[in-house]
């Protein structure tokens, strides 16, 4: 990365555009008084170019497909894809209730070895569950990245069942949010 697009000013980047002071509530019934925004990192084509670069240092080597999970991967898979030209797919949290009816979608599985790729992490519940699909696909996943780790138990989780988190912000990383509208 060049000067303008080190760690610390993309840190400061993200947080400007992305963490939002105000009550945000999680699937599992939890509110949180900050979250990330994920749609406004996705919706800033800079930003989002210059967060796949720097997740690009955080593929393994020997990675040979990236997977995206809906909705907030999909962005990010699509734009780490154009920096490292690793082929991606797109996963759904449940197959497709018509049309195609797939839950996997884009590139050929064909036993490839397979990083998840995710906004923010959390419990780590999403990623096990997408690993778990593209196992049963016959993808070996032994890695997954995100943009931000929360220390809730992912990282954790996801060892227990052999697959490596690399996060390239955790919560401690970013400043405090600024006030924001939950829109």
């Amino acid at each position: 990365m060049t000067t303008s697009t080190s760690l610390a000013g993309l840190t400061a980047r993200l947080a400007e555009a992305s963490c939002v002071k105000g009550p945000f509530n999680l699937a599992n019934g939890e509110q949180l008084d900050t979250y990330f925004d994920e749609y406004r990192l996705a919706a800033d084509p800079a930003l989002l170019r210059d967060t796949a670069a720097a997740m690009a240092a955080l593929v393994p080597d020997d990675a040979q497909l990236l997977a995206g999970i809906e909705l907030g991967g999909v962005p990010l898979v699509v734009a780490l894809s154009a920096v490292t030209g690793l082929p991606a797919v797109f996963l759904r949290r449940s197959p497709k209730g018509y049309g195609s009816r797939r839950q996997i979608e884009g590139a050929a599985l064909d036993g490839r070895r397979t990083v998840l790729v995710d906004d923010v992490v959390r419990s780590g519940g999403q990623l096990l569950a997408m690993t778990n699909t593209l196992r049963v696909a016959g993808a070996p996943v032994t890695d997954a990245l995100c943009v931000l780790e929360r220390p809730l138990g992912g990282r954790t989780l996801l060892a227990e069942h052999r697959v490596t988190l690399h996060s390239l912000l955790t919560e401690v990383d970013l400043p405090a949010p600024r006030p924001g509208d939950a829109s």
